[in-house]
C-alpha cells in the first residue's frame, strides 16, 4: 500500500538563477522509509485531493490562477498512473473538508503570491489518516514560469510516494503527417504544447534524443537518400548532417555518456551496425554481413547493446557485449521481434512482436526467459519507448488506418491515448528528464 514514512532530504533541483527554492517547516525525519510500488498489480490507486491554490494577497477575485494550478497539478499526478485525483466537485474545491469522509489518502494545499512579474508558489502534502504534514515546497520565479513550478512540485510529490522524481516535465518526439508530409514534432507528455522540429517537406523518421535532451537526431529523405541529421532543440535554426553516406543512415542509439552512437549504415551493401562519434566519424564496425542488423539500443550502463538481426532467418533480438563484441540471441518466441528499447532501470527490454498477424508490445529480461505481453487489445502496437523512470512505455497504436501515440504502465495497465491530434502519429521517442 501507500507510504506512511517520509524522510527529510534536499529539495528538487531548480532552474539556475530563475527558480529559487526556499525551505518550509522541517519534516520529521523517520528512520525507516517505505515507498509505493506502483508496478505491483495488487496496489490500488492513491486518492489525492488537489483543491484550488489560494492567493495569499487575495487580489485574484476570480480565483482562476489558483484553479489552473490545481488542475495542472492534478493532471500531472494522474499521468503517473498510481494516483486518482478526487473530483473537486465533491468538496467544492475548498482546501478544508472532511477528507476522511471523502476517503482521500492525501490532500495537497497550495498557495501563491504574485508581486509584479514575480511569482511564489507553495505546496504542502498532508497525510489524511495521520493528520500530519509530510512535505513542503516553495518555488520562486517569473510569472511566466508558473506551469513549470507546478510541474516541478508534481514531480517532487511523485518522489515522495515512489522514491524517484516524476516525469511531468518530459516530452515525446514523434512523426506526424498532418501537414501532408511526415515531419518530426515534440509534445510535452500532458499534450499542452506542440513544437514542429523539421520542415523538410519530405519523409522524416526515427527521432532520437541525446542523453542530455538538448539534441534530436532523425533520418530524412529530403535529399533523396536516407540521411541522418541532428538539430539543437535549444534553438530553431541549427540543423546539421551527422551521416550522409550512400544508402541507409538510420536510427542512432546514443551511448549513455552521449559521446558516441551506434547506427545502421549500408554503405558497403549490407545493413550493419557501426560505432560513430558525435561528429559522425566512424570509430568501428560492430557487425559484418550476418543478415540485416538494425534498431540498436544501449543498456543504461553502456556495456551492452540490444539490436535486431535476421541472421537466423527472421528478425529476432540479439545482445552484444560492447567490450568483447560477442553476440547472443535474446528472443526465441515469436516469428518476428523488432524495435527493442532498453529500460532506463536496465531490468527489461521492450520490443514489438508479431502475434497472430498483429503487432503487440512485449518486454523481456535482458538475461532471457519468458517474455511478458504488455498490449493485448485489437490494433497494431509498435515502436515502444520507455519513460525516464522506467515505469511507463509509450508506443504507436494503429486502428482502422489511423495511428496515434499511447502509453501504459510497464505491466500493461492504464493504457491511454496521449495526444488528440489530427493526422497520424508514429515513431514515439520519450525524452530524458530536463536538467
Amino acid at each position: 500500500m501507500c507510504s506512511r514514512h517520509f524522510s527529510a532530504r534536499v529539495l528538487v533541483p531548480v532552474l539556475a538563477c530563475l527558480l529559487l527554492l526556499a525551505g518550509l517547516p522541517a519534516r520529521r525525519a523517520d528512520a525507516e522509509r517505505v515507498y509505493l510500488d506502483i508496478t505491483a498489480s495488487e496496489v490500488r490507486k492513491v486518492v489525492v485531493a488537489v483543491p484550488a491554490f489560494v492567493d495569499k494577497k487575495g487580489s485574484d477575485a476570480t480565483g482562476r490562477r489558483g484553479l489552473r494550478m490545481a488542475e495542472l497539478l492534478g493532471r500531472a499526478l494522474d499521468f503517473h498512473g498510481f494516483v486518482r485525483v478526487l473530483d473537486p466537485a465533491r468538496y467544492g474545491g475548498l482546501q478544508d473538508a472532511d477528507w476522511k469522509k471523502l476517503q482521500a489518502d492525501y490532500v495537497v494545499r497550495g498557495s501563491y503570491e504574485l508581486d509584479g512579474n514575480r511569482l511564489t508558489v507553495e505546496g504542502r502534502l498532508y497525510d489524511v489518516a495521520e493528520d500530519r504534514l509530510l512535505a513542503g515546497r516553495r518555488y520562486r520565479g517569473l510569472a511566466r514560469q508558473q506551469d513549470d513550478m507546478v510541474l516541478r512540485f508534481a514531480d517532487a510529490l511523485v518522489e515522495e510516494f515512489t522514491g524517484e522524481p516524476g516525469i511531468s516535465r518530459t516530452s515525446i518526439a514523434y512523426v506526424s503527417d498532418d501537414t501532408g508530409y511526415k515531419e518530426i514534432y515534440i509534445s510535452d507528455v500532458l499534450g499542452r504544447t506542440r513544437r514542429q522540429v523539421t520542415r523538410h517537406r519530405h519523409l522524416c523518421v526515427s527521432p532520437r534524443f541525446t542523453p542530455d535532451g538538448n539534441f534530436l537526431a532523425y533520418t530524412t529523405y529530403h535529399h533523396g537518400n536516407q540521411d541522418l541529421y541532428i538539430t539543437d532543440l535549444r534553438q530553431n535554426r541549427i540543423t546539421r548532417p551527422l551521416s550522409r553516406r550512400k544508402g541507409m543512415n538510420l536510427a542512432p542509439a546514443f551511448s549513455p555518456d552521449g559521446k558516441t552512437m551506434v547506427l545502421t549504415l549500408s554503405k558497403d551493401g549490407n545493413p550493419d551496425l557501426y560505432l560513430l562519434d558525435r561528429r559522425g566519424r566512424i570509430l568501428g564496425r560492430l557487425t559484418r554481413g550476418e543478415g540485416i542488423n538494425v534498431s540498436p539500443s544501449f543498456s543504461p550502463d553502456g556495456k551492452s547493446l540490444v539490436f535486431v538481426s535476421d541472421r537466423s532467418g527472421r528478425p529476432q533480438l540479439y545482445i552484444m557485449d560492447m567490450a568483447s563484441r560477442k553476440v547472443r540471441r535474446l528472443t526465441f518466441q515469436g516469428v518476428e521481434n523488432s524495435e527493442p528499447s532498453w529500460s532506463p532501470k536496465g531490468d527489461r527490454i521492450a520490443y514489438t512482436s508479431l502475434v497472430d498477424g498483429h503487432y503487440q508490445i512485449f518486454t523481456i529480461d535482458p538475461a532471457g526467459g519468458t517474455p511478458r505481453q504488455v498490449t493485448t487489445a485489437w490494433g497494431k502496437y509498435e515502436s515502444p519507448t520507455w519513460s525516464p523512470d522506467g515505469r511507463q512505455i509509450a508506443f504507436s497504436r494503429s486502428r482502422n488506418g489511423h495511428s496515434e501515440i499511447c502509453a501504459a504502465l510497464a505491466n500493461g495497465k492504464d493504457l491511454r491515448v496521449l495526444f488528440k491530434l489530427k493526422g497520424n502519429q508514429s515513431y514515439p521517442q520519450w525524452s530524458p528528464r530536463p536538467r
